[in-house]
This record gives C-alpha cells, sequence and structure tokens, in this order.
C-alpha cells in the first residue's frame, strides 16, 4: 500500500477566485500568487493518485487566518474524506493564532478528521507565542492519540515561496514542548535529524517525531533518504510528495536513484503512515 501523506486540495471557489482572498491573508498570496502555482480538487488528486498507483492520500487544506473561509475549506476536507473513506484521509487546517482555532480542532476531529496539520507560521518562526497559540490544540491532540503536521524547512540555502524565518532551535523547542504528541514535521523537518549524532538528548527527543519528504526533488540530493535512515531511523520516514507541487513519480524514481531496496520503499512509501494513522 503506497500512503501520500501531504497534499493539499482546494474547493472549487477558492480555485477559481483566489485572488479575492489575498488581500485578508498574505501568507496565501506569498505561496499563491503566481499562476503556475497549481491548485487542484478532489477529483484531480484522485486522478493522480490512480496515475501514480497511490492508493490512500493525506489531504488537508491551508492554514487560513479568517475564520469562515478555514471552516469552508475544512468542510470540504471532511466531505471528501467522508465520500472517499477508502482513499484519503483528512487533517484540519487553520491559523493557530485565530481565536477560534481550538473550536475549529474540536470541530474537525469530531468531524471524523483524522489529525491536524499542515499547521504552518509562514511570516514568522515557530517562537514562544506560536507554542502558546499551539499548545491547547496539541494538548486535543495528544490525549487522542492523532499526528500533528507542522510545516518546517531549512533555516539556510536559497530563498522561495514559503519558506519561512524558522530556526532549528524552534523546531526543537517545539519538539521538547510537545514531547507527548506525534509530530509529523514537513519537509524532512529542516534536517533536524541530523543532530541525531549528538551524544545527548536529541535522539530520544525525537521519539515521537517523523519526517515527511515533501519538495524533496526541489531541496536535496537524492542521498538524503540514506542518511535519514540511518540517522532518524526508517520508521520514522513517511513519503509525502506536496501534490500538486510535485507527482509521486518524481519521488519514487529518487528513491531508487539512491539505492533504497524494495522493503525500504515500503516502509517509507505506506507502512510507517498506516502505522502512525492506525490503519
Amino acid at each position: 500500500m503506497i500512503i501520500d501523506v501531504h497534499t493539499h486540495i482546494f474547493p472549487a471557489d477558492i480555485r477559481r477566485n483566489r485572488d479575492r482572498y489575498f488581500p485578508a491573508e498574505p501568507a496565501f498570496k506569498l505561496l499563491y500568487q503566481s499562476a503556475k502555482s497549481r491548485m487542484i480538487g478532489a477529483t484531480e488528486l484522485l486522478n493522480a493518485m490512480d496515475k501514480n498507483g497511490v492508493d490512500k492520500s493525506v489531504i488537508f487544506g491551508f492554514p487560513w487566518s479568517n475564520t469562515a473561509t478555514y471552516q469552508s475549506h475544512n468542510d470540504y476536507i471532511m466531505e471528501t474524506a467522508q465520500k472517499y473513506p477508502d482513499r484519503v484521509i483528512g487533517l484540519g487546517c487553520f491559523d493557530p493564532a485565530n481565536t477560534r482555532a481550538v473550536a475549529e480542532a474540536e470541530r474537525c476531529l469530531a468531524g471524523g478528521l483524522c489529525g491536524i496539520g499542515e499547521l504552518a507560521f509562514y511570516r514568522s518562526g515557530i517562537d514562544a507565542s506560536a507554542l502558546e497559540q499551539l499548545a491547547p490544540v496539541m494538548e486535543m491532540c495528544a490525549d487522542r492519540n492523532l499526528p500533528v503536521l507542522i510545516h518546517t524547512n531549512e533555516p539556510v540555502g536559497h530563498d522561495y515561496h514559503g519558506k519561512t524565518p524558522i530556526t532549528l532551535s524552534q523546531i526543537y523547542g517545539l519538539i521538547k514542548r510537545f514531547s507527548d504528541n506525534k509530530i509529523v514535521l514537513a519537509h524532512w523537518g529542516g534536517g533536524l535529524f541530523f543532530y541525531t549524532l549528538m551524544k545527548k538528548e536529541v535522539k530520544e527527543s525525537l521519539n515521537n517525531v517523523y519526517f515527511d519528504t515533501a519538495a524533496s526533488p526541489y531541496l536535496y540530493d537524492p542521498a538524503v533518504y540514506n542518511f535519514a535512515i540511518k540517522l532518524a531511523g526508517i520508521d520514522k520516514i513517511l513519503f509525502g510528495s506536496d501534490y500538486p507541487l510535485l507527482a509521486p513519480e518524481k519521488y519514487f524514481s529518487e528513491m531508487h536513484q539512491s539505492g533504497l531496496a524494495k522493503n525500504q520503499m515500503d516502509q517509507i512509501c505506506g507502512l510507517n503512515a498506516k502505522h502512525l494513522f492506525n490503519l
């Protein structure tokens, strides 16, 4: 079974009228003002899954600041998950700084979604204020043993839309603060797993942490898979495509280039996610 843990779908109104949302949502504008930034709906995702041999996808929206917008988007995620229960797994998404964020997390989980994410702080790092905003949502997910997917990125290298002013220290602070949570760090966690080479503390602190591969072909040499297996452990790596940013076949090709054995690819591409989501 192949499970893609990182895909985005949007309701038709947002896909057709993206410009309407730019004035009130600067983070959304940052990522989607270019016509090259694709947005798809459920049907397009399912077609791509069939084309690429993906059995299930984890779907979510965007961390909107506006309450009505994230509620509408989460409704679409819930409707899609209810319509295609054998093909998709839904997560609830919103801006944690919104005063109704906790109520929305409760609504999403009560509505059958299987966790929260992709939560992001596109215009700031994960600072002390962000941790306080996250706390009640993280507690809710810990109590239910449900994962939270967090947008992270490497703090060095080239700039690109969606690269946040985050530090490895902030990512590590998030993990330490919410050590009881199952946390998925998107985009290889900014490379945090390299610090498991330290003799004290880090390796143990990452016990409940998973790393997804989203955008890997844009960011890393295929050798990253071998390093991640050695340092993070193969049971902590999750295939995520960030579709429609990149097609799954790009990732499968790079896994082959890196020399992964079939059993290793099976674990990364499905078995780990199956365990994480209790399928």
